[in-house]
């Protein structure tokens, strides 16, 4: 059994909504500031219950105390501009400040700090994920950006906390749906820039988004970093005995949708589940040379397995049965490809239930160089390590090494990183 959390982030998210929806699953107040007590920040948790179109939420509101003549200069700048931002979060740059820190000071402060070891890790990894955004958007390096003085410590307090929360709440694994982004443009120091804004729009490469459909920042870049960072795989609800649902809330912000980030928090057994569609064909006249192009032209367009089998036909004639397992989406374009490259002029098509062990990748850096590891976690809780072959195939030529030995450094370097 494990610990997972869905994150449903119709309207976006940003790292207050993260962590009030960590409170309202049942995370503790108290716990959570004992776990920041180690940067030594001075500033002021205020978790208020409030309403969202209808729904209970918690809005936290992260205080740090600033001179009256300062807080007067920001009130009147924030009245100055539109609000455009759903969540009223800093904003971050580079180049020369009176105030503030740079992202060298705040790795430093983190990395110096007591904080437990995966806490650390994981809130170092957030941060080095804004801190590249930024540095990419501004030409700059990432020890060069800047965070204001109050934004600073918001954006340190926002990072932990989410690695603190995780922790406390024994999460094993995190999954999210389509991150939801609003249009239009918003305030910033550098001037009215478009939604989403360049950071965050830098943060979102690789990550699945839908339209919003309002005007407004419905994803800061803090709430960017986070979800790329901690999220193992972004998809719809998945397999789970439900324990209990929070909603952590942005600002008060009139929309289709209510401005919160709903979070499920469940059990699962180890066994997921979905559907796989079953294409099939018997043919009698296929070259066999041929299929190699079939399979490699079906795995680019995105089948999950394709096999052959050897049978014997109608006037016991020698045939095979081509099989391609695929997402139900991508029916269509598999089928066509078969009749493309084979001789079927007909295909069988299924739909299977399908049950999986809960399986993440991740790049393995080894002194023969890097491989894509497949880690996948029985329901009894045991990872077993999968490299993959093209990887190990590579390196092994590379080195002049047998390719059984590649494979077999490879799966005990990653169990010994596993067990640390």
């Amino acid at each position: 059994m494990g610990r997972i959390l869905h994150l449903d982030a119709f309207s976006g998210a940003a790292g207050n909504m993260f962590m009030g929806a960590l409170l309202d699953l049942g995370l503790s107040r108290p716990r959570l500031l004992e776990g920041l007590a180690p940067l030594g920040l001075d500033f002021k948790l205020v978790v208020k219950r409030v309403e969202r179109n209808g729904f209970a939420a918690r809005y936290v509101d992260v205080r740090v105390p600033v001179s009256a003549k300062k807080k007067r200069a920001e009130e009147q700048a924030h009245a100055k501009g539109p609000k455009a931002s759903g969540h009223s979060h800093h904003h971050h740059g580079h180049g020369t400040h009176a105030h503030g820190r740079h992202y060298a000071e705040i790795r430093a402060l983190i990395e110096k700090s007591e904080l437990a070891a995966r806490v650390k890790e994981r809130a170092l990894a957030i941060f080095e994920a804004l801190a590249r955004a930024e540095a990419k958007v501004h030409g700059s390096t990432i020890d060069a950006v800047h965070f204001h003085e109050v934004g600073a410590v918001d954006a340190i307090v926002d990072v932990v906390a989410a690695a603190v929360g995780l922790d406390l709440l024994g999460i094993d694994r995190v999954t999210c749906s389509p991150i939801a982004v609003g249009h239009g443009t918003v305030e910033s120091d550098h001037g009215r820039l478009p939604l989403p804004a360049p950071a965050t729009l830098e943060l979102l490469v690789g990550l699945p988004t839908v339209p919003a459909g309002v005007e407004w920042e419905t994803l800061t870049p803090t709430g960017a970093a986070i979800l790329k960072t901690v999220v193992d795989e972004f998809t719809s609800l998945p397999a789970m005995t439900v324990e209990k649902v929070g909603y952590g809330a942005g600002n008060d912000r009139q929309g289709p949708m209510p401005n919160v980030l709903r979070a499920t928090l469940g059990q699962t057994s180890g066994l997921g589940r979905d559907r796989v569609v079953c294409i099939e064909t018997n043919l009698d006249d296929l070259v066999p040379e041929h299929f190699d192009y079939l399979m490699e032209r079906l795995f680019e367009e995105g089948a999950l397995d394709v096999s052959l089998q050897s049978l014997q036909m109608k006037k016991n004639r020698p045939g095979f049965l081509v099989r391609v397992l695929a997402r139900p989406s991508d029916r269509d374009a598999l089928a066509r490809i078969v009749f493309a490259e084979s001789t079927a002029i007909g295909v069988r098509v299924s739909e299977w239930d399908r049950l999986v062990l809960e399986r993440t990748k991740k790049r393995l850096k080894t002194p023969l160089g890097s491989v894509s590891v497949k880690l996948i976690r029985s329901p009894e809780g045991a990872v077993d390590c999968s490299p993959e072959y093209d990887d190990c195939k590579r390196l092994a030529r590379r080195h002049g090494l047998p390719l059984r030995e590649v494979v077999e450094r490879v799966r005990a370097q990653a169990q010994r990183e596993l067990a640390e």
